[in-house]
């Protein structure tokens, strides 16, 4: 058989994609993020039932780990917990980013879509979430190395405590700056649009890397978020954290240059 009636056959195989390693990303100024929170907002009173429903959520989650942890009687535990919530976090918000889409298509937010959706994106979801898990059992390891090396008495002192949360949230601060990379961008990218889970972390991470100053801001509004919720009891997470997954989609629609990736049909207007 010839070269050409081999390729008359077989077009598909053939033909060579073109596309980037990554997706492209535009500058940002540092101010970006607080434009995304104002969006978000927006978003928000768009949706104010459906938003509610997600922060309850994440509330009623939050409070789980607290009583679970108070069973348990592990001040660590708590820490573990959490900081497994806050890496899991991402894929949660799949649903937020979701009613934004909608938001954007013209369309009114049904929470029939954002579990559509999600199905949809369940294998690159499986792969993100497995990236996280592996981070995340590093982390937990390295947690209890901490716990071994800087042993809590009954009666710990002040210099104690202090060493003991010092060093634990430098190592954790390494951890989660890692997962903030490679999440930031990559689920509402995948949401959007028809790509792969390695090169929507890797366009995040390009992203993140190329956009620090604006994205420290956001790193520190994503603090200052649950901070807040620990202050309220959770209570906060009503609106706190539907109001950041919505500014994670504005996030990334200024952000990231998506175009070479097809849309998903049941999204497009």
């Amino acid at each position: 058989m010839s070269m050409t009636e081999e390729s008359r056959q077989h077009p598909a195989e053939l033909k060579e994609d073109t596309r980037p390693f990554v997706a492209p990303c535009r500058q940002l100024d540092t101010t970006a993020p607080l434009r995304w929170l104002k969006l978000g907002f927006q978003d928000f009173r768009q949706a104010p039932l459906l938003s509610v429903m997600y922060g309850a959520l994440f509330m009623f989650i939050s409070w789980l780990i607290v009583a679970w942890a108070w069973q348990v009687g592990s001040f660590t535990m708590v820490i573990v917990l959490f900081a497994a919530f806050i890496f899991m976090g991402p894929a949660l918000a799949m649903g937020l980013y979701s009613v934004s889409c909608q938001l954007d298509r013209g369309r009114k937010p049904q929470i029939g879509f954002c579990l559509q959706q999600s199905k949809k994106r369940l294998g690159n979801q499986m792969i993100f979430a497995f990236a996280l898990l592996i981070v995340f059992l590093v982390w937990a390891r390295s947690a209890t190395a901490i716990n071994i090396f800087l042993p809590m008495g009954t009666d710990p002192t002040f210099v104690e405590w202090l060493t003991f949360l010092g060093v634990g949230s430098l190592v954790g601060a390494v951890f989660a700056t890692v997962i903030f990379c490679a999440g930031v961008f990559s689920l509402p990218m995948m949401m959007d649009r028809d790509v792969d889970a390695i090169t929507a972390m890797l366009t995040s991470f390009n992203a993140v890397l190329k956009n620090k100053p604006a994205m420290l801001l956001w790193a520190a509004l994503l603090v200052a978020s649950v901070v807040i919720g620990f202050l309220t009891l959770f209570a906060a997470f009503l609106v706190t954290l539907p109001v950041i997954g919505y500014a994670s989609w504005r996030g990334y629609r200024e952000t990231i240059i998506s175009d070479e990736w097809k849309q998903d049909p049941d999204t497009v207007s």
